[in-house]
């Protein structure tokens, strides 16, 4: 939290560490902070100015744009200066900003305050801001943003990216055009660069925007070319010599489209505050399913007029503002580490956090994944560390701040013994995981074995849920899947909150389940690696229980979807007796399904086999479940992102914003009545 700035002292200290923050964002590429934080330092210090006029120093930070650029480039005047912007983070400020537009252009040019002002909503990229200048059309420099007014010349390197055009297309360019837009990098291409970097034992990048600005200073452009960068304009600079130049801003970027360059697709142009209100919530809901990261939304005032009446001040043009969205990076204190044993025995360390605010929830966990990350992360017990948060995704601790570590703070030691049921632990080879082996005694894997056997897309048992399951293991009632079918109505119902009619509820949902398909049991078993699409596959290929239970590693590898990690996994689970028993319990109970004839061949025949879809919206006619297991049956494999590789989109109701990505990368869409005719006559055989 950052303290109150009573003296002139304390000002100069605020102003040194934004200076030093500066340096490391904008020069040195390595930010200490999240922007969050950072935002917060330079709010107090342009409140501190604004009511201390007299305190305001011509080197103060607000009166400049970033840091100065390292001398290893050379270095570039921009003729127009890059700003930065304003940010404001609430619906009140945003309308406060529409108001002061109106108010300062009815006393300059006597425009009535009570007219609607248009506006161009763009999504805010977190990239490195890039000026691409050209003459008669052709490329002849590039530069970084550097301070706003001087910048690196890295023109060898942005020739590299595909998305810059080396000569526009079409014709009636200008004479000279300065064209401002972001480099970034997308989520799915930085994941590819990471794992290409894992195969070959090198260090993994943090995030896509730090990897982002790293490659594109490379000294060497061929190593820019070998990443994943884009360019995304949002406007342009110093422009001599256009015939017809559009009268506002949103036309403009239709022009650049029209000259060869990407523009962004979510990119509107809207009526007034309010329909920029609407496009900022709009844009928060898809902002989990873009393959980029954004940070908050750009609004323009369209008519170009308007925008060189109102001007601009020392840091930032009158005519835009930074709507933030909540920040997804936050800093906070690492306040112990706790290790949890998961269904099958992985012992994962979790980070106890000083709770905050990490995109608008409060995070107080985060997952640490295993020792191996500790140890990359150089993570101490008491350390400040950069928490990241993404939509539903996990909290997750990405950075140990060093430079405010304490000297006394613990070092984390891997547990020597299982923290629920203290047996042994092991260490597999070729795995990283710590493991506890004492799987059919230990509470916590017994409790998650039998949460994922009873659930939906398992045995789905109605009512069967983790907190009664946790109630009947403590209560020594189960301590196996099998047991639950030996569960009684009065047990049931003496158990705490239960009653009669919830318990006879459960004992109906538990004779309901007994039958039911082969590959929803074998995936209801928790065998190690094997999901839904692999049980499925299995299935295929033998018909029947027993010969997957007898199946060899060499034979196993036969089937579609199994390697040899999988095949492993499997012989090992049914060479278990503790699992042979269980399963010969479940049979006894009653549990059944229809068997099939084996087809012992490779699926590579099947109509789908190869085929990638991506199913989006709400869907009228069937389950979106029932919908992936019957692609998934003729081969097709069922994919979350739109990528390269996929074939598909099936679009039900309210697709968003992958309908727009897919038609721009021209994938085949499929409506719902669409693909229910196709695998109709591909499940007649027509």
């Amino acid at each position: 939290m950052s303290k109150s700035i009573q003296t002139l002292a304390q000002l100069v200290e605020l102003k040194d560490q934004i200076r030093r923050h500066n340096h490391q964002y904008h020069v040195l590429d390595n930010p200490l902070i999240p922007d969050a934080e950072y935002d917060r330092l330079m709010q107090q210090l342009l409140v501190v100015e604004q009511s201390k006029p007299d305190w305001i120093t011509a080197d103060s930070p607000s009166k400049r744009v970033g840091a100065s650029p390292l001398l290893a480039f050379d270095q570039v005047q921009h003729q127009v200066p890059m700003l930065s912007l304003n940010n404001v983070f609430d619906s009140e400020a945003l309308l406060n900003f529409d108001r002061r537009i109106k108010e300062r252009l009815k006393k300059q040019v006597g425009t009535d305050i009570s007219l609607p002002i248009t506006y161009t909503c763009e999504p805010k990229l977190d990239g490195i801001a890039v000026s691409l200048q050209y003459e008669q059309g052709l490329l002849v420099r590039g530069a970084t943003r550097g301070d706003g007014n001087t910048g690196e010349d890295i023109t060898t390197n942005l020739r590299t990216l595909n998305t810059v055009p080396l000569k526009l297309l079409g014709n009636q360019w200008p004479e000279r055009l300065d064209v401002r837009g972001e480099v970034y990098m997308t989520q799915s291409g930085f994941n590819t660069l990471n794992q290409k970097l894992l195969e070959r034992g090198e260090k993994t990048y943090v995030n896509p925007r730090n990897t982002a600005a790293g490659s594109l200073r490379q000294l060497d452009c061929r190593i820019t070319a070998n990443r994943p960068l884009l360019l995304c304009v949002y406007g342009i600079g110093q422009v001599q010599g256009w015939q017809k130049i559009p009268k506002n801003h949103y036309d403009i970027l239709q022009q650049l489209q029209q000259w060869g360059f990407r523009t962004n697709q979510e990119t509107r142009r809207v009526a007034d505050a309010k329909a920029c209100l609407d496009y900022y919530d709009q844009l928060a809901r898809q902002r989990d399913q873009l393959d980029y990261e954004i940070d908050g939304v750009v609004f323009k005032v369209d008519n170009l007029q308007q925008q060189q009446q109102l001007g601009s001040v020392a840091r930032a043009p009158r005519w835009a503002i930074a709507h933030k969205f909540p920040a997804q990076e936050e800093l906070t204190q690492l306040l112990k580490v706790e290790f949890q044993v998961g269904r099958t025995g992985t012992i994962t360390p979790v980070a106890r956090l000083q709770p905050v605010k990490v995109g608008g929830v409060t995070v107080s966990n985060a997952t640490l994944h295993n020792m191996d990350e500790i140890k990359r992360l150089g993570l101490r017990e008491g350390d400040s560390v950069l928490v990241r948060r993404a939509g539903d995704v996990i909290p997750k601790v990405v950075r140990v701040i060093i430079e405010r570590r304490l000297h006394d703070n613990q070092a984390i030691i891997a547990p020597d013994c299982c923290p629920v049921c203290y047996g042994p632990v092991e260490q597999i080879t070729g795995e990283v995981a710590l493991r506890c082996i004492n799987g059919s005694s230990c509470a916590t894997q017994i409790k998650q074995a039998v949460h994922h056997f009873a659930s939906r897309k398992a045995m789905d048992i109605n009512g069967m849920g983790g907190k009664l399951i946790a109630t009947l293991v403590d209560q020594k009632l189960i301590s196996t899947a099998a047991d639950l079918y030996n569960l009684t109505q009065k047990q049931l119902a003496s158990l705490e909150r239960m009653g009669d009619k919830s318990a006879n509820n459960i004992i109906n949902a538990l004779q309901a389940s007994k039958q039911t398909q082969l590959d929803r049991f074998l995936f209801a078993l928790g065998i190690p690696e094997v999901g839904e699409s692999t049980a499925r596959s299995l299935v295929h290929y033998y018909g029947k229980l027993e010969p997957i239970m007898m199946a060899s590693e060499a034979a196993l590898k036969h089937v579609n979807d199994v390697g040899a990690v999988v095949a492993t996994k499997i012989t090992q689970f049914f060479a278990d007796p503790h699992n042979r028993d269980m399963i010969a319990s479940l049979q006894r109970a009653g549990l059944g399904w229809p068997e099939y004839e084996p087809q012992k061949q490779l699926q590579t025949d099947l109509p789908l086999q190869g085929k990638v879809y991506v199913i989006t919206g709400s869907l009228k006619s069937c389950k979106r479940d029932t919908l992936k297991a019957r692609l998934q049956t003729l081969g097709g494999k069922v994919s979350n992102n739109i990528s390269q590789r996929t074939d598909c989109l099936i679009v039900g109701q309210k697709a968003g914003s992958k309908l727009n990505k897919a038609q721009a990368m021209d994938i085949t869409i499929w409506n719902e009545e669409t693909v229910v005719a196709q695998l109709q006559s591909l499940e007649s055989g027509q």
